[in-house]
């Protein structure tokens, strides 16, 4: 009886284990397996990924990275430079420390160099875009990410892209004042 038993359950587990693939096969001939079908080849296309047509790789350009602050605090890019094509997406951190005893909100205000590269710099993400508020010796990491637009002229090889960390709120010098004798002559002039 004993031995019965085991053929039984060897072949009740020879008959699990043949069912994946001959459920594989009947699903195939019949055309119903619907979870295989991304799996299938499909004529005319390919099964790697379609590359960016987008991207000039017959140019390099060279982005550097500058971070000025004004104020007590440690604000700089992760790294000096980066190399890219017109087109390609790339990122790149920058690191900043309040390193106050009170809590601060500050905000970047990006530049460039050279000054047409401006509108063919596309940022993504960036940092520049929000106020943050950092509590005393807090320390966070921003991405910035970018995309140079292929029409940026041939000549530019190297754009520099400069932040200025601004503190939000902080006390700042008066405009200054015109004279009355000033504001007077402009009236007569105006």
């Amino acid at each position: 009886m004993l031995g019965k038993l085991c053929v039984i359950a060897a072949g009740m587990f020879a008959f699990g284990y043949a069912l994946v693939p001959l459920y594989q096969h009947i699903c195939e001939a019949l055309g119903i397996n619907v979870l295989a079908v991304s799996e299938r080849q499909v004529p005319g296309t390919s099964r790697a990924t379609t590359a960016n047509t987008q991207v000039d790789r017959t140019r390099t350009i060279t982005v550097e990275f500058d971070a000025n602050v004004r104020g007590p605090w440690q604000f700089k890019p992760a790294m000096a430079s980066i190399k890219v094509h017109p087109g390609e997406l790339a990122t790149v951190m920058y690191e900043f420390q309040n390193v106050q005893d009170r809590k601060m909100a500050a905000q970047a205000i990006p530049s460039y160099a050279p000054r047409n590269a401006a509108a063919h710099f596309n940022k993504l993400e960036c940092f520049c875009f929000e106020q943050y508020t950092l509590e005393p010796g807090e320390k966070r990491q921003w991405p910035v990410a970018f995309v140079i637009d292929p029409k940026l002229s041939k000549d530019v090889t190297t754009i520099t892209l400069s932040y200025t960390f601004f503190e939000v709120g902080a006390r700042t010098p008066p405009a200054p004042q015109k004279s009355a004798g000033a504001q007077g002559r402009g009236r007569e002039n105006g």
